[in-house]
């Protein structure tokens, strides 16, 4: 049987490298331990999905072993997944939401192009989604919000997909950036390849955070959809960190410079989601 160690592949990211909070202060302080014990297990996933050294099947391989571990109770090697385990035991929290999450790990390892928006959208579906919905559940929200989380959650992995998509194509020959929009805006994927968004990449990115801005028309229902006070404060403030990022990469381009959130547009958007989270009322 693998072991944790043989099957692992870190890369040294963790929370803290995130564009987005994480199991920040915001959470209630007896759900955080649950927040990091699924991130970990996702961290595992990730790393391994990405790690250039491995061979597809490899990688698939490790993905069902870890799935393998989360769901027999028996299973002790393979930490992430057995702290998991417990967690969600413990929180009375089904594991669907991390085996949904292997899922699109399985397609890291094994799908290069996305040829459209709607095949980036199941994509995220399994990426992306299961995230929030995790957080609703851990937290007992209701259904309601399942639909604004969603969308924000998707909005986010578009996001971090735009911000790399030079990096994920030059060192993993990945790309989310569909094909058809690539191609409606006279580009085409050699175009990630450059020190500089050509016009026409500049103008698919365009599109894409268009497309990204109408997510977060419904995101922005998701504060004002959640009972409990600290998780509308952490869901409104990156609410409010996607809103700046996005204009940040109407801004600025990708390819010529990374990204990225700074301390203070960080502390910004707290301080305007804690805000906007005392005002917010449930529907």
């Amino acid at each position: 049987m693998s072991t944790s160690s043989e099957i692992a592949t870190p890369s040294g990211k963790n929370a803290s490298t995130e564009n987005f909070p994480v199991g920040s202060a915001l959470i209630r302080a007896d759900l955080r331990p649950h927040v990091h014990a699924f991130y970990r297990f996702a961290r595992m996933g990730d790393d391994i999905a990405d790690n250039p050294t491995l061979a597809p099947d490899e990688k698939v391989a490790r993905l069902d072993l870890m799935e393998a571990a989360l769901l027999d109770p028996m299973r002790e090697d393979i930490p992430a997944a057995s702290d998991l385990r417990r967690s969600l035991a413990a929180t009375h929290v089904t594991p669907v939401n991390s085996t949904e999450l292997l899922i699109a790990f399985r397609m890291d390892a094994t799908k290069q192009r996305y040829a459209s928006w709607d095949e980036l959208m199941t994509y995220c579906r399994y990426s992306a989604a299961p995230v929030g919905r995790q957080l609703l559940d851990l937290h007992g929200e209701p259904a309601a919000a399942r639909g604004p989380s969603d969308a924000l959650c998707a909005a986010l992995q578009v996001i971090n997909h735009l911000q790399d998509c030079g990096v994920d194509y030059l060192e993993m020959d990945r790309v989310y950036v569909p094909q058809d929009h690539l191609s409606a805006a006279g580009a085409d994927t050699r175009h990630l390849s450059g020190t500089a968004a050509s016009a026409g990449l500049r103008k698919c990115l365009n599109d894409l955070l268009d497309k990204t801005e109408v997510l977060m028309v419904e995101a922005r229902r998701l504060p004002g959809q959640l009972k409990d006070f600290r998780l509308r404060a952490e869901s409104a403030t990156i609410v409010r960190l996607a809103d700046k990022m996005i204009a940040q990469l109407r801004r600025h381009d990708p390819l010529a410079e990374r990204v990225k959130p700074s301390k203070l547009f960080f502390a910004t958007a707290l301080i305007e989601g804690v805000l906007w989270s005392l005002v917010a009322k449930k529907r």
